[in-house]
Formats: C-alpha cells, structure tokens, sequence
C-alpha cells in the first residue's frame, strides 16, 4: 500500500478539484472528550475551528461522517455551521432537516430497522457471550441507534465476522472505527477499540459514493480524512485519503491491522494528531483550491 507523509503528497493533491472534505469526528476533528477546542491530551486549541472556517471560506464543504447517530450528528452540524453528515457508519444520511436510514443486505422482515433486526436475529447477543469477556456494549453511547450496534472491546473482526456466518448471520459485519482512550482494563490488555456491528452492504463509503452522486461530484473533488480502518474504506470513492497521525496504526503497514483490501489508492498521513492533523489536511486543500491552474 502507498502510505505516505502530508509533505510528500503534493502529486497526489495535484489531481484534485476539493469541493468536499468527508470528515470523522471523534479523534479526528475533536480531541479529548470530544471537544473542539482540545488536543487528545486535552490541552486547549483553536486548530481545527479555524480550520473550518478555512475550508468554508474555499468553497471546501466538510461533511461529517462518523459512528454517531442522528440526533448526535445534526446537533453537532448545527453547532460548527455544516449541513449534511454520514452516520452511524454510513446507516444514516442526514441531508439538512431530513435523514435517511440506508438498510444494505438487512433482512427486512427482522424489524423496523437495521438495529432492530440485529437485535432481534440474536447478532448483538451472539457476539457479546462468543467474546466475552473481551467486548461489551460501549455505553453509554449504544443508546437511540438505528443502524448499528455500538461496542468497544479487543477482538479481530475477521474472527466475529466467521462466527457470525457459521450461525447464519453472514449479513452481519463488525468494522473497528478507531481506537478508545479511556481505561478499560477488565477488557483485557492493550488498545481497545470502538467496534459497530452492521449490516453487509452498507459502509461509510457506499453512502459518501451516494452522497458524492447526488450532488453529481466526482471522486477527485473529494477528499476525506480518519482514523480508523472504517475510515480508510472511504479511499475507494474519493480522490484523496488522509489519516491523522494517531490514526496512522490504522493502515495495513502500520503497526496494527489496517484496512487492507478496502484500502485503494494513496493513504496521506498527516504530521500531528487530531485537531492539528485535520487543520493541516484542511490547508493543504485549501492551498491547492486556491493555487492558479
């Protein structure tokens, strides 16, 4: 795979129109606790609020695309002056006021939604007593969901993915969307990570493709930036993808197990860490936008 520094990505960003930036939120544009104005470790910065500001005085229209859900997501927008968001790992499209719930191989006939029908098939259940206890419910946050189940643990996706077929599930999928910083230590030693159970066929990518088609973008007038291997998934229908730095575990060569087959195209790692490795992702944008043809 091409992993490469933001310094030497300039022939990558050379092919782009940016009109878009798709952004994950937690660890990428906030830092510690989820705030705007902190770093991971917490100490104040205004990095990535001007970096907003930045992109919108381009032309540049960051879009949110994250686990969050719906009421999460559309408070947040309103709060930093955006308007559409991806969420719930591409489960729920919010278009300004309006939002969709994208179903991919769901079986209909399980609930009212995707969450239901993982509920009610026995997939949430199945993955909590076949790992424990190396995986539980990532409260409080697994509340209002419609899409996803929300868990946070240290498990191999490739593992539950087989045990989930082996029951009949095989339209169940477990993507790890970035790591968790907090203290779970009765979850076994290591990195623990945020874990979504959703249904096949539907992905941050497969809705961001939707999205780009809707507004007849294409894929070089779009970039997007993570932290996590669901992140990475996205380089399939953008022009450019970029990693913050402590997301940079994330690729197939770094020091954990990346994105590997979903990864296509170079991955632009950026110098700092959330909050600072947005704005510089977003200025190295912006620079291109405004530089003369």
């Amino acid at each position: 795979m091409d992993q490469r520094a933001l310094a030497n990505a300039g022939e990558v960003l050379g092919r782009l129109d940016p009109a878009v930036l798709f952004t994950d939120v937690d660890g990428t544009l906030v830092g510690r606790d989820g705030s705007l104005f902190a770093d991971l470790d917490g100490a104040p910065t205004l990095a990535a609020a001007e970096a907003l500001v930045a992109a919108k005085a381009a032309g540049i229209e960051v879009v949110l695309v994250s686990g969050r859900n719906e009421t999460q997501l559309r408070e947040a927008t309103r709060l930093l002056g955006l308007r559409d968001a991806i969420g719930e790992l591409g489960t729920v499209l919010v278009l300004g006021r309006r939002f969709e719930i994208l179903w991919g191989e769901t079986p209909r006939e399980l609930g009212a939604t995707p969450h239901q029908a993982l509920e009610r098939s026995g997939a949430i259940a199945l993955v909590l007593t076949a790992f424990a206890p190396s995986i539980e419910p990532h409260g409080p946050w697994h509340h209002g969901r419609v899409g996803t189940a929300l868990l946070r643990g240290r498990v191999e996706p490739a593992e539950v993915e087989a045990v989930l077929a082996a029951a009949g599930m095989g339209w169940v999928r477990l993507l790890d969307n970035g790591r968790l910083r907090g203290e779970y230590p009765h979850l076994g030693k290591g990195p623990v990570s945020a874990y979504h159970l959703l249904p096949a066929g539907v992905s941050k990518a497969a809705t961001a493709a939707a999205y780009l088609e809707r507004r007849s973008l294409r894929a070089d007038q779009a970039a997007a930036i993570g932290d996590s291997p669901a992140d990475l998934e996205l380089s399939s229908v953008v022009g450019a993808t970029f990693l913050v730095q402590n997301g940079a575990w994330a690729a197939p060569s770094g020091e954990g197990k990346g994105g590997g087959e979903s990864v296509q195209g170079p991955i632009i790692v950026t110098p700092s860490n959330a909050g600072q490795g947005f704005a510089e992702a977003v200025h190295a944008l912006v620079a291109h936008r405004q530089a003369p043809a």
